[in-house]
């Protein structure tokens, strides 16, 4: 049956966090569903198997022992050339401290004096699931480097609820100063001495991947990073959200309940549903954005689709000195490149990202 959220106590915002111990399973396949989870519970007729205490099908479960089963982006798959793409990858730690580490990209031919646009990646998931070495992403980032000829860092971080924000995106900056260090040619990694053009630095990611993005240019225009220059940010269907629903959000309350719990599960420490940090259409530094260029992509069939198009607005209206622009697929949910990545609007969808890479190439 279902449970009303109030009875969750991880989903409130005065909520104190609970302390979880982390169960990794198979990933297993799950039907595509337009709104971010389900909250059930279910009684179990063997005493001897944990018993169910939130339900949030198709991503994860929490135990009432506090144990926690991740359903989808639990997969690992090794590094290497892959013949499709002719794109070779390898895994890098960024923080030896957090055992933290990076699956590195770059196109296999690559003379060794070449230089590339350099695209840090951050993958989605609602900051609870997924990781770059599961088969969509590495698939995906595969995929991205072929077409647009780029040197890829595609970041993992520690998940919620965990780690809970704002651990996502201290992780992902701190995994950004590492692909700074490299500035000098004398960082720890060799593929980002010789190829990264750090004169060309890219943001990008996907749902909670583009919030963290999204963040970390705004981090970057405050504090900046010596010897690299921050040209672009793109953001996929980018998980933001608020506290008062806009255009069609409030067609549908059960969604928009849904979506305002699952900020308060990741991030219960949050001052609530319009912190800067979910809602930066609120933000008052918004326009110390820190790059020159911004492309949004939004589906038209993803339930994120009006803080997209809001977002793209007032950055084009208000006080940021840099272009925005954005692509919006007509019938795509949410991240479906993910899961058809050969279909034409997700060919399209690369095609569009290199394009805004190269732009100056052009």
């Amino acid at each position: 049956m279902c449970i009303s959220l109030s009875l969750c106590p991880s989903l409130t915002s005065g909520s104190q966090p609970y302390t979880f111990q982390q169960t990794l399973l198979s990933s297993r396949s799950t039907t595509s569903k337009n709104y971010p989870f389900l909250i059930r519970s279910r009684l179990s007729m063997d005493s001897t198997i944990p018993e169910i205490a939130y339900d949030y099908s198709p991503f994860l479960r929490i135990y009432k022992d506090g144990s926690i089963e991740r359903l989808r982006g639990t997969d690992i798959v090794p590094s290497g050339l892959d013949p499709k793409t002719n794109v070779l990858s390898k895994d890098a730690v960024y923080s030896p401290e957090l055992n933290l580490s990076s699956r590195l990209y770059r196109p296999h031919n690559t003379y060794p004096d070449k230089k590339l646009p350099v695209l840090v990646y951050y993958h989605g998931g609602g900051f609870c699931i997924e990781t770059p070495f599961n088969f969509r992403y590495h698939d995906h980032l595969n995929n991205l480097v072929a077409v647009s000829n780029v040197i890829a860092i595609s970041v993992d971080y520690r998940l919620a609820p965990e780690h809970p924000l704002p651990i996502a995106y201290d992780d992902s900056w701190t995994a950004l100063k590492w692909v700074a260090s490299h500035v000098n040619g004398d960082g720890p990694e060799e593929w980002l001495n010789s190829h990264a053009d750090f004169g060309q630095v890219f943001l990008a990611g996907d749902s909670a991947g583009a919030n963290l993005a999204h963040q970390l240019a705004m981090r970057y225009g405050q504090e900046n990073l010596s010897g690299i220059d921050l040209t672009g940010v793109l953001l996929v269907h980018p998980y933001f959200w608020g506290k008062e629903p806009i255009g069609t959000e409030g067609e549908n309350l059960e969604t928009k309940s849904m979506a305002d719990a699952m900020w308060h599960f990741v991030c219960p420490a949050s001052s609530g549903l319009d912190d800067p940090l979910i809602n930066p259409l609120v933000d008052p530094r918004l326009d110390s954005l820190g790059c020159d260029r911004l492309l949004v992509i939004i589906g038209g069939k993803d339930f994120l689709r009006e803080r997209g198009w809001h977002y793209y607005e007032r950055l084009s209206k208000g006080g940021w000195e840099g272009v925005v622009e954005i692509m919006e697929g007509k019938d795509d949910e949410h991240v479906f490149h993910l899961n058809d990545p050969t279909c034409e609007n997700a060919v399209a969808l690369l095609k569009r990202i290199a394009s805004f890479i190269n732009k100056d190439k052009a």
